[in-house]
């Protein structure tokens, strides 16, 4: 039973670890920082690129930082559970 106590600890200990992670993508100027708990931190646009690029590029940004969201909580749950 305090086996079970202890890994729900070290589980929510790896949330709030996780939570507190940071992710950032630039592509063409265009800057998305996204926390472990998928929430966007920050959006930096360029100013530079017609709307519709932009909005090409942002979608991009932030596909590619929700994966490496995943892939870090991935790891962490796996040194866990390693």
């Amino acid at each position: 039973m305090f086996d079970k106590i202890k890994q729900l600890a070290q589980m929510k200990s790896l949330q709030d670890s996780i939570k507190q992670e940071k992710v950032e993508v630039i592509k063409e100027g265009v800057r998305i920082v996204l926390r472990g708990d998928f929430s966007i931190e920050e959006i930096n646009l360029n100013p530079d690129l017609a709307i519709e690029k932009q909005q090409e590029i942002l979608k991009e940004c932030l596909n590619d930082g929700m994966k490496k969201v995943q892939m870090l909580a991935a790891q962490k749950l796996s040194g866990l559970m390693g």
